[in-house]
């Protein structure tokens, strides 16, 4: 291992002491992340202290957090994310068309806004990529968080939550349509002056298997004067459409297509 002048051992364990995290310190310090582990490792058992995992989660430290960028990380979250929490494994996952390389970008920044502290990394996996939070506190920010498939199970918002979304509706919008929608565009035919044209207009679908997280969506675009119906397929109605001229403009503003 190579030997560091005592003098920046020391600076590395005062700042850690003030609760900067190992990356930040190995960063500032140009010292591998290995190092000043072992270096806070051995300052702990100098001092008999029991380690506790640092954590910046919102709900267990009450610190202000980024609710613009929660709103949307439900709304992925309730269409394309599940949570892994057992021993040793713990994080939040969202999954993502390996094409659409700004709604990654998109997804990673909303985890960090919401909990900067937890490591984020992408997994590619045939056809999609996963980007992964890993932290046991995402149980903590997504109490609907639980055993089996969203559509098999009761998904309601706590009160905490529902305060978001209602100062936040267009990014929860943002964030289902962007995991379980899309922005498409139709065609018809209509007779003008006798004669048959195409007529094509744009269109946004929401398809979920849950009924509860499709109401969820639908009360948000009631609150914002959306129009919208189910659209039923083979005798489910698990589509709902925008197609009114008027709110599929105000969705293009706030939500647009995803990329």
């Amino acid at each position: 291992m190579e030997q560091h002048n005592p003098s920046i051992r020391n600076h590395a364990v005062a700042l850690m002491r003030q609760g900067i995290p190992n990356r930040v310190v190995a960063e500032r310090l140009n010292i591998p992340r290995g190092t000043i582990g072992w270096w806070r490792s051995e300052d702990r058992k100098a001092r008999g202290e029991m380690y506790t995992q640092a954590t910046d989660c919102p709900r267990c430290t009450g610190r202000e957090f980024d609710s613009a960028a929660y709103a949307y990380l439900l709304g992925l979250y309730l269409g394309d994310g599940h949570i892994i929490s057992k021993r040793k494994q713990h994080h939040l996952s969202i999954f993502c068309n390996a094409t659409q390389t700004g709604l990654i970008i998109a997804a990673e920044d909303a985890m960090r806004a919401v909990m900067p502290l937890p490591n984020v990394k992408q997994r590619f996996r045939p056809g999609c990529v996963e980007v992964k939070s890993y932290t046991k506190h995402w149980t903590c920010m997504f109490p609907q968080h639980g055993p089996g498939k969203k559509h098999e199970r009761t998904i309601t918002l706590e009160p905490w939550q529902h305060e978001i979304v209602d100062t936040q509706p267009w990014g929860f919008i943002r964030g289902l349509i962007h995991s379980d929608g899309c922005r498409i565009t139709n065609w018809t035919t209509r007779m003008v002056g006798g004669e048959r044209k195409r007529y094509e207009y744009p269109r946004y679908f929401f398809t979920n298997v849950s009924d509860d997280i499709r109401r969820l969506y639908t009360d948000t675009l009631d609150k914002l004067g959306i129009e919208w119906t189910h659209c039923t397929r083979k005798g489910h109605a698990y589509n709902i459409s925008v197609a009114r001229k008027a709110s599929v403009a105000l969705m293009d503003v706030y939500v647009g297509p995803k990329y």
